[in-house]
């Protein structure tokens, strides 16, 4: 049986992190404001990873662990589902945060700065993110048939990737804005360092509550869906018409699906 302090599952929880702080790093070799149509490519990737991640590593191991309901076998999947949507809409209620090239703040109102705001947006949509590893990873240590350790390896790449662009898509403006680099770079990296965190208090919960595996997966994919969908999706949408956030968009989504299945 696998330990929470096995080597494999520290390197697990912290791959997606090494992603974000990579993606930060490009902050040192940022010469110019990054440009609208990469910003909108790499918030396409990220969606399409995401929501790749959420239906195979996520939703369909859900329903698999409940297949002995026949017909019904998607309910649990489909509260969970529903539940991490409604947390998430709480998170974005109560937490104030400004996301990338918007104007006006979300949430209640507060006096942080803007840097401030845009790295709690960041931060706000790596929790999802740092909930769906550690409930797979959480699944793996309890012995659970349908999920595999290639299978859980493979999301953590998978949001490693994402998180790449992310990281990226919070330091440079941060940069661009007159932010010191190194500052810059800590505030990329600051906003992933929740995700090994979550993740890791994830596993020492979901280890007391085995038999709601399946709500917890599909609880995951329902808040990493709603990050898409309320602001991945918008931002690489927004502007003059372009085509590269959905090409991108399908890169990311395909790319994920090849990794689950390949390493699954």
């Amino acid at each position: 049986m696998l330990k929470i302090f096995d080597i494999n599952i520290i390197l697990g929880l912290l791959i997606p992190f090494f992603g974000t702080a990579l993606g930060s790093a490009g902050v040192f070799f940022m010469k110019n404001q990054m440009s609208k149509g990469i910003q909108r490519a790499l918030t396409g990737f990220a969606s399409g990873v995401m929501v790749a991640a959420s239906i195979w590593s996520l939703l369909i191991p859900a329903m698999d662990q409940t297949e002995d309901m026949g017909k019904l076998a998607f309910l649990p999947a489909g509260i969970g589902f529903l539940l991490g949507i409604a947390f998430l809409l709480l998170l974005d209620s109560v937490i104030p945060h400004l996301h990338l090239n918007a104007e006006q703040a979300e949430g209640p109102r507060a006096n942080f700065k803007k840097t401030t705001m845009m790295v709690l947006a960041v931060t706000l949509h790596n929790i999802p993110e740092g909930m769906a590893v550690g409930v797979v990873f959480a699944g793996l240590l309890s012995g659970n048939s349908t999920i595999t350790a290639g299978g859980a390896l493979a999301l953590s790449l998978g949001i490693a990737i994402q998180n790449f662009p992310e990281g990226a898509i919070i330091s440079m403006p941060l940069k661009a804005e007159g932010k010191n680099t190194l500052k810059a770079f800590g505030s990329g990296v600051l906003s992933g360092a929740v995700e090994p965190l979550g993740a890791l208090l994830t596993i020492l919960a979901a280890g007391l509550v085995v038999p709601l595996m399946p709500y917890l997966l599909s609880f995951a994919a329902g808040a990493m869906m709603y990050v898409v969908v309320e602001e991945l999706i918008p931002e690489m949408s927004e502007g003059e018409h372009s085509n590269i956030g959905v090409i991108m968009f399908s890169v990311g989504f395909v790319l994920m699906m090849a990794l689950d299945v390949a390493l699954g």
